[in-house]
This record gives C-alpha cells, sequence and structure tokens, in this order.
C-alpha cells in the first residue's frame, strides 16, 4: 500500500480493490459508508475517515454527471475506493459512472439473475467476459471511449487491461420478489457480494423500518443462508450509524456493509443540544 501526502497531520492508507477482495477472501468485513451530499471536501472527509470504501448515493443523493470525477478523485485522495451506488442498472448510468472513475458498482433493486447478467453485461468491455460458457456473448456491452477512467485516452490500454477486469460487482436485494429468485443472483460468477437495503426490503413487505418484525427477521435470515450456501458475501447498509450493532452484524456473519450517511453523521453531530 502506498501513503498518500498527509493533510492536517493526518495520512491516508490508499485502499484498493485487490486489498478489499483479499479481505473478503479471508472472511474479514469490509466497511465503507455512504455519501448524498454533493461536495468533494465531503466526500474526502469521508474517505479519510477510515473507510475502505466510499459510495456515491446516485439515487438519493443529488449527485449529477459533472460532479462525479471530483467526488471519485476526493475519495481517492482521502486513500478509499471510489463506489457509485446506481439509480437505476441501465446502460446511460453504468456507463457515466465508470467513465467518471468508479471502481465499483451497486447495482440497486435486483430481483433476478436476467436482470443482474444484463447490468454486468453493460459494465463489461467486448473480451472480458471469460465467466460465460462457450458460445454465449452479452446481448450489450460496455461502450468505448475515452474518459476520465483512462485519463481522456492516454491510459486506455491499462485501464482496459488492469483495472476495468477488476470493478466490484454489488447487487443490492431490497424487494422481496429477490428471495425468489435469489440463488439465481447468486451464482453469477461476476458478483462479488450482495448488500441488502433493508428500509426498501422492510417496505416491500408492508412493513417499513420495522426490523425487529418476525417476517423481516426470517427474509433476513432466508437470505444469510443462501450467501453461506453459495460462499458470496452478505452484505447490509446499517443507515443508522451504531457501533453496536456494527460490531453485531459482523459477528453474524456481514462481511460487506455500508455504515452510515454523510447526511445522518451531520445530524447526529450537529443537532442543538437541549440545555
Amino acid at each position: 500500500m502506498r501513503l498518500l501526502p498527509s493533510l492536517a497531520k493526518s495520512t491516508a492508507i490508499a485502499m484498493t480493490i485487490h486489498e478489499i477482495r483479499d479481505e473478503l477472501a479471508k472472511g474479514k468485513a469490509t466497511v465503507g459508508t455512504w455519501l448524498q451530499i454533493p461536495s468533494a471536501d465531503v466526500a474526502e472527509l469521508m474517505a479519510r475517515a477510515g473507510y475502505d470504501w466510499v459510495a456515491c448515493d446516485m439515487e438519493h443523493g443529488s449527485f449529477g454527471p459533472s460532479i462525479l470525477p471530483d467526488i471519485f478523485r476526493a475519495i481517492e485522495v482521502g486513500g478509499a475506493v471510489p463506489f457509485a451506488r446506481l439509480p437505476i442498472a441501465e446502460k446511460t448510468r453504468i456507463k457515466a459512472a465508470l467513465e467518471a472513475g468508479a471502481h465499483g458498482l451497486i447495482f440497486p433493486m435486483i430481483e433476478s439473475a436476467d436482470q443482474l447478467r444484463e447490468a454486468i453485461d453493460l459494465a463489461t468491455y467486448p473480451g472480458q467476459d471469460s465467466w460465460r460458457d462457450a458460445g454465449q456473448t452479452a446481448h450489450e456491452y460496455r461502450g468505448v471511449g475515452y474518459c476520465r477512467a483512462n485519463c481522456f485516452g492516454k491510459a486506455f490500454d491499462s485501464y482496459r487491461a488492469k483495472i476495468t477486469p477488476e470493478i466490484f460487482i454489488v447487487a443490492q436485494i431490497e424487494h422481496i420478489r429477490a428471495l425468489e429468485q435469489l440463488d439465481g443472483i447468486l451464482a453469477h460468477p461476476r458478483l462479488d457480494a450482495i448488500m441488502v437495503g433493508p428500509y426498501d426490503l422492510s417496505g416491500s413487505m408492508g412493513l417499513t423500518g420495522e426490523f425487529e418484525h418476525a417476517d423481516f427477521k426470517e427474509a433476513m435470515a432466508r437470505i444469510r443462508k443462501a450467501c453461506q450456501r453459495r460462499n458470496v458475501p452478505m452484505g447490509l447498509h446499517i443507515v443508522q450509524p451504531n457501533p453496536s450493532e456494527l460490531s453485531d452484524e459482523i459477528s453474524r456473519g456481514t462481511r460487506f456493509i455500508a455504515y452510515g450517511i454523510d447526511s445522518v453523521f451531520l445530524w447526529k453531530s450537529a443537532e442543538r443540544p437541549k440545555v
């Protein structure tokens, strides 16, 4: 690992996709965090706070395409890996995130193996799909072009050979319908991890935010068992930051964890005390 220049006497250590995968392969947890505020300063601060990766929430955050390069640069300067949580797993959004410099993609609302396969195809250059069965081809691949991620063509060959095959792929499980297709979703050889979106999953069950409800707990247990059976890292977004909950989830075997949101951290620290 290389050391980045110090800032205010703090030194960030650059995390890489390889190191995240190595930690997961060893059964260790990787912990990242979530951005909603479109500020490069906030992005760098969150990266320097010690997380392995920082995900830019392009669904609920206010991120336009023009600010993404600055956000991802700031995350890298802070020593974390830049991820994009897409608003929808479709061609234009996937390409925009990758070309701006995302090294990880979190696909929302994945409910079937076919949906995941199409999304992964759109993140893959032609010739980089060695996981396919002989004779199979993608309906559509990622478009090839100069962009910030490949230094506007200057480093295209290196980017294509070294970075794009390593893009970290996460499928979000956010609807009860996905549980009926979970084995097929988990079977994709290019999938690195899943992440449960607890509010959307509970909402799809008519139990929004009722995380202690028996039915929601049963759904979580089904997901956890399927991940163990398929040897795919189970992930979860802990929206309200709570160190005890983080420790408990790691003890349960949760391995790909998003901890908090920049806006939630700000609310918790900034709210005026009642004195």
